[in-house]
C-alpha cells in the first residue's frame, strides 16, 4: 500500500526512481516505502552503508531500495485490493465525524 493513501502498490518488478501512486501521486520509491526503513535510527534507516537521504518522502537513488513486502498487494486481485482500501479509508473518515 502506499505509504501517503493506501492504494495498493501492485507492480511485480523492481520500483523504478519515476514511479508514481496511481491514485496520490506520490513517489513509490521513497524511504518511506523502504523495508529498511526505520525511524530514529541513525539517518532513519536500518542499512548502515545507505547514504543519508534527507527528505524521506521524495524519490531517491538509494542503492538499497528495496519494498517493503507489508507495502505491496498479492494476488487478491486489483480491484478487490482498491476496494479494501477504500473501505478501510472510509472507516478511518467515519472516526471523525
Amino acid at each position: 500500500m502506499c505509504w501517503y493513501c493506501g492504494s495498493p502498490i501492485t507492480e511485480n518488478a523492481p520500483i523504478g526512481r519515476s514511479q508514481r501512486c496511481q491514485d496520490c501521486g506520490k513517489d513509490l520509491r521513497s524511504c518511506r516505502n523502504c523495508r529498511f526503513s526505520l525511524p530514529g535510527a541513525g539517518g532513519d534507516c536500518r542499512e548502515a552503508n545507505a547514504e543519508h537521504q534527507s527528505d524521506k518522502e521524495r524519490a531517491n537513488f538509494c542503492d538499497w531500495f528495496s519494498l517493503d513486502e507489508k507495502y505491496r498487494v498479492q494476488s487478491t486481485g486489483q480491484s478487490e485490493a482498491k476496494d479494501k482500501a477504500a473501505a478501510s479509508r472510509a472507516a478511518f473518515d467515519n472516526l471523525f465525524k
